[in-house]
């Protein structure tokens, strides 16, 4: 083989001059690794070190990097190899090698000062106020499309609207009903179990409606929509982004907010109270099953205890907080698919991240509504 690699070095003293020749591509890997390993005793008793690449025919990723791998060795020790002779086709390639993994990373005892510390919590500021600021902007884009849609009620996209109901609401059913269900039965089992120390089993009936329907079933459906719905929201308008569709509606005339957000948005406000409904309902239902089975407590008895326990306020504190979560919802998960970047890796991050602030805001929220509602007596 003509462009066979080889290795050759010279020794003066305290100085080494290595020529490396032939072919140094991936082709020869298994060749290049023994001759990088060869010259290890010469170069650990060398001061200074010659790399003469004139002889060199053929570089590739592979060969400029056992070569830059042979002055970071040497570098480890105070000194540096000097490169010459080498062709202009591989200075740039010998150049961008030379430069990559030079950042220390921190050791795990590294303690940080108060000015780090506080460098941190400046950054977690800036980062929440630039979360708040897209959230508002986003609400803000949604009104004026909002109020564009009562002036001009024909450029409302009625089908998209249809489909995302469909999507967000019909498919949902199965798993909301099968959740709510499960925990309506499981609220009732622990209720019986501990109630029945001090004969009060009755009050199981109203701890299942009254936890049903004013917090836990509303809230549990908002957070099962938030990983289900708003992901999927977020995933798609950030496959868009990536794939430049965005740009290409705003280069066509067309307003991204109008084709895309709104009708996802009025989708969730519409989806959300009805799925909070039929998964109290459930919820009830899969309570009433274990009351009968687990508690010995009929049918008709827990009918006539539930509706002594609760009224139309409960119901009432339930649904009035879906269309609110929902708007929420879709805000977190539409400003999320908007901030997507280039790459796959952003669109995962921003799907985790709508995900993680949807549900951190629908708690928040339930929270703000439970004082609200409880300081005007409801």
């Amino acid at each position: 083989m003509i462009n066979a690699p080889l290795l050759i070095a010279s020794a003066n003293g305290d100085a080494l001059e290595l020529r490396p020749t032939g072919s140094w591509t991936v082709v020869n890997a298994a060749t290049l690794e023994q001759l990088s390993a060869s010259i290890a005793p010469q170069l650990a008793r060398a001061r200074s070190v010659t790399v003469n690449m004139s002889g060199v025919r053929e570089l590739d990723t592979l060969g400029a990097w056992l070569i830059e791998r042979i002055s970071r060795h040497l570098a480890g020790g105070g000194q540096r190899a000097h490169i010459v002779g080498a062709a202009d086709d591989y200075i740039d390639l010998i150049e961008e090698l030379r430069q990559v993994n030079r950042r220390r990373n921190p050791g795990p005892t590294e303690r940080k000062s108060i000015a780090d510390r506080l460098e941190m919590l400046g950054r977690a500021a800036l980062a929440a106020i630039l979360d708040l600021s897209v959230f508002l902007q986003m609400l803000g884009a949604i009104c004026l499309a909002a109020v564009g849609v009562f002036r001009r009620p024909r450029s409302f996209r009625l089908t998209s609207l249809v489909y995302q109901i469909y999507r967000v609401g019909w498919q949902a059913l199965p798993i909301v009903v099968l959740i709510t269900f499960l925990i309506g039965a499981i609220i009732a089992q622990q209720g019986i179990f501990h109630f029945r120390k001090f004969g009060a089993e009755a009050y199981v009936v109203d701890m299942v409606g009254i936890l049903v329907l004013r917090e836990l079933g509303v809230l549990i459906v908002a957070i099962m929509v938030a990983g289900r719905s708003g992901s999927a929201y977020t995933a798609e308008l950030g496959s868009m982004k990536m794939r430049e569709e965005i740009d290409a509606l705003s280069t066509m005339g067309l307003d991204p907010v109008d084709v895309l957000i709104l009708p996802r948005v009025v989708a969730l406000i519409i989806a959300l109270p009805i799925l909070a409904f039929v998964g109290a309902v459930a919820a009830l239902y899969g309570g009433g099953l274990v009351a009968w089975f687990y508690g010995g407590m009929s049918p008709v008895t827990f009918i006539a205890r539930l509706h002594e326990a609760i009224s139309v306020t409960h119901f009432e504190v339930g649904i009035i907080k879906a269309p609110f979560m929902a708007l929420v919802i879709g805000i977190v998960a539409c400003s999320e698919g908007l901030r997507v970047k280039g790459s796959a890796e952003s669109l995962g991050k921003q799907t985790t991240t709508s995900v993680v602030k949807s549900i951190f805001l629908v708690i928040v929220l339930d929270g703000l509504f439970a004082v609200f509602f409880a300081s005007i007596g409801m």
